[in-house]
C-alpha cells in the first residue's frame, strides 16, 4: 500500500499538519494538544484501515484477473455491498464468464476442426487407396478390355475426389464468410431447370423418371448460381437413392407466408435414426455401407440458410424421401 505515491504523500502531509496542530495546541493548553494529537492519530489509523481494506479488495480483483488470464475454472463470487470496487468486481465477473464461454467455444471449434481434418483425410484416403490399387492392377493385367474398365473406374474415382475437394473449398469459403451472394429475383422454374441441366443425361442413362409441377411466374430472392447448386445436390442425393428405374418429383408451393420447393423420390427413404443428423457435415448414416461423403447435404443447408431459407427432410407416407426448401416472405 505504501508503494502508492499518493498514499505516501497524503500520510506525510496529514502527519505534518496533525503534528503542527498538536504543537500549537500544547502551547495553548495541555488538554487541547492531547485532543488534537489523539484525533490526528485516530484519523490516520482509520485512513490506514480503510485504505488497506480497499487495497485487499483490489488484490483479490487482481488475483481474479490473473486467474482469468490463465484460463482457470475458478469464479470470483460477487459481494453484496455497494461501491465503485463492487461495480468493478461485477464487471470483472461478467468479463470472466464471457471469456470462459469464448474459451469453451474455441475449444469446441478446435475439436471440430481436428475431427473435420481427420474426416477429410479419411474421405480422400479411401478413393486414393482404390486408385493406387487399380494402377497396380493395370501394371500386371495385360488384358486390354480389363485395362479400359480399370481406367474408367480410376477416372470416376478422381472425379469423386475433385468433387469432394471443390465442395470442401466451397464450405470453407462459406464458413469464413468470404462468399458474397448476389441477391436478385429468381423464377423458381428457371432455378430448377438450371439445377437439373447437368443431371438430365445421367437420369436418362439410369432410366429415372422426372416429373416437375412448377407454376409460372413464382419468384424467390437469392443467388441463382448457389441456389441451383444446392437444389442439384439434393436431386443427386435422390438419384443415388432411387437407383435405376426410379422416379423423382419436384413441386412448388406458393402462399402468402412462404415459397416452397419440394423434392420427392421413390427410394427406400431415410432411416429414422439418421433424420436428425442428415444435414450434419461428414455424417454418412448409421449404416456402415452408406455411400457418399456427407458433404453434399451439409453444403445445401449452408447455402440455403445463408440466403434466408430453410431446408428439412422427412419420409413420405407412401415411401421415399422428401426434401422441403422454404423461403419466407417478408412485408
Amino acid at each position: 500500500m505504501l508503494r502508492n505515491r499518493e498514499v505516501r504523500w497524503f500520510l506525510l502531509a496529514f502527519s505534518l499538519l496533525g503534528a503542527a496542530a498538536a504543537i500549537r495546541g500544547f502551547f495553548m493548553d495541555l488538554s487541547a494538544g492531547v485532543l488534537v494529537l489523539s484525533l490526528s492519530a485516530a484519523f490516520i489509523m482509520l485512513f490506514w484501515i480503510f485504505t488497506k481494506y480497499r487495497y485487499d479488495k483490489m488484490d483479490r480483483l487482481s488475483e481474479q484477473i490473473d486467474i482469468v488470464l490463465h484460463n482457470a475454472e475458478h469464479l470470483l463470487i460477487a459481494e453484496s455491498e455497494e461501491g465503485e470496487l463492487s461495480i468493478l468486481q461485477s464487471e470483472i465477473i461478467k468479463m470472466t464468464r464471457r471469456i470462459r464461454e469464448q474459451n469453451k467455444a474455441l475449444r469446441r471449434e478446435k475439436e471440430h476442426l481436428a475431427d473435420s481434418l481427420a474426416d477429410i483425410a479419411h474421405q480422400l484416403r479411401t478413393p486414393l487407396t482404390s486408385a493406387n490399387l487399380i494402377l497396380t492392377l493395370l501394371e500386371t493385367n495385360p488384358d486390354e478390355a480389363q485395362q479400359k474398365e480399370l481406367l474408367t473406374e480410376t477416372k470416376e474415382l478422381y472425379a469423386q475426389m475433385e468433387w469432394l475437394i471443390n465442395s470442401l473449398l466451397k464450405l470453407s469459403r462459406l464458413d469464413a464468410g468470404v462468399v458474397e451472394f448476389r441477391s436478385s429475383r429468381i423464377e423458381v422454374g428457371c432455378l430448377v431447370r438450371a439445377a437439373l441441366r447437368p443431371l438430365l443425361f445421367s437420369m436418362e442413362l439410369h432410366n429415372i423418371t422426372l416429373q416437375t409441377e412448377i407454376p409460372e411466374n413464382i419468384e424467390i430472392q437469392g443467388d441463382l448460381g448457389w441456389l441451383s447448386e444446392a437444389v442439384r445436390n439434393i436431386v443427386k442425393n435422390c438419384m443415388e437413392s432411387v437407383g435405376d428405374n426410379g422416379r423423382i418429383e419436384i413441386a412448388c408451393e406458393d402462399n402468402p407466408l412462404y415459397t416452397g420447393i419440394t423434392i420427392h423420390d421413390t427410394g427406400p427413404g431415410i432411416p429414422a435414426e439418421d433424420l436428425p443428423y442428415l444435414f450434419e457435415r461428414f455424417y454418412r448414416g448409421k449404416n456402415s455401407d452408406a455411400t457418399g461423403y456427407g458433404i453434399g447435404l451439409a453444403l445445401c443447408r449452408t447455402i440455403i440458410m445463408r440466403q434466408g431459407g430453410t431446408i428439412c427432410a422427412k419420409n413420405h407416407p407412401q415411401g421415399g424421401a422428401v426434401f422441403v426448401i422454404r423461403f419466407q416472405k417478408y412485408w
